[in-house]
């Protein structure tokens, strides 16, 4: 049954719960791989590490950095140099390059998480599984930030096997007297993973059960028959494109939910290649 509609107040008169946007310095750096885990089916986690990590900064929990893969034949890893209006490449060679979501970074250890999820045979999902201690592998960015308040009477976090790092991130940062509920979709249960937090949490796992990524309603399904507890509450949405819009569509016309308050991004598009998307008005 779905919950009463949450009203929320306008974001003019809380200017403080509004998102901030933070600038970063644009750096390319040169890492290697320094462990590889199969943390699930269809998610593996690849730690690399280096001294070219020093000065590495992620404050958002939904950044990206570019990441750039070496060539598949020779192992060659190209890597551009910064200038004043972005990257420059020498000879304009470039390589295979993929966003994602900076995981856990130890700055004393001089390491940094990232989580691949398998959801089909390109080069990033082939690289990730043949990946193994001492392969190279190259970072930029993340060139910026969005800062989301954590003072919101609730949160929603909603998402696909692409949004579960940035899920685990936003998590981990939320105050102990945070309630949150996370709607995440993956193949079965055996792609759920455990989520560390101190917040009050409650999670609505979805399963494809064998469906390609992107072909369901499986979210948007289950997202209708949530009760919505009472208050101010900020969302955010990440998986494949048309699906966060539709979801951002429902959460502000059938919800309740300030527009101000939601972030809603495709990570990936189906049919198509390296995309990430925003969703706004």
């Amino acid at each position: 049954m779905t919950g009463p509609t949450s009203a929320s107040s306008t974001a003019s008169a809380l200017p403080d719960r509004l998102p901030r946007r933070v600038r970063h310095e644009l750096r390319f750096r040169k890492v290697e791989v320094r462990g590889v885990q199969r943390v699930t089916p269809h998610l593996i986690r690849v730690t690399v590490g280096g001294d070219a990590l020093a000065g590495f900064t992620s404050p958002g929990f939904d950044d990206h950095a570019k990441i750039f893969f070496p060539d598949a034949s020779t192992g060659e890893l190209i890597l551009p140099t910064a200038g004043p209006d972005g990257p420059i490449w020498a000879d304009g060679r470039k390589p295979t390059m993929r966003d994602y979501t900076p995981g856990r970074f130890d700055a004393g250890a001089g390491t940094l998480e990232l989580d691949f999820a398998l959801h089909d045979a390109g080069p990033a999902t082939q690289w990730a599984e043949r990946a193994k201690p001492g392969d190279v592998l190259g970072i930029g960015g993340p060139r910026g930030s969005f800062i989301v308040p954590t003072d919101f009477d609730w949160h929603l976090l909603v998402g696909d096997d692409t949004a579960l790092p940035a899920i685990a991130r936003r998590l981990g940062e939320l105050p102990r007297d945070a309630r949150v509920i996370v709607l995440a979709e993956v193949d079965g249960p055996e792609d759920q993973i455990a989520f560390e937090t101190h917040a009050d949490l409650t999670v609505q796992w979805v399963h494809r059960d064998g469906a390609a990524p992107g072909t369901s309603t499986l979210l948007l399904d289950t997202l209708h028959g949530l009760t919505f507890p009472a208050g101010d509450f900020h969302a955010w949405v990440a998986c494949e494109s048309l699906a966060a819009k539709t979801l951002r569509a429902h959460l502000v016309g059938e919800r309740g939910a300030n527009p101000k308050w939601i972030r809603a991004s495709g990570y990936w598009r189906k049919g198509a290649v390296a995309t990430h998307d925003t969703h706004d008005d």
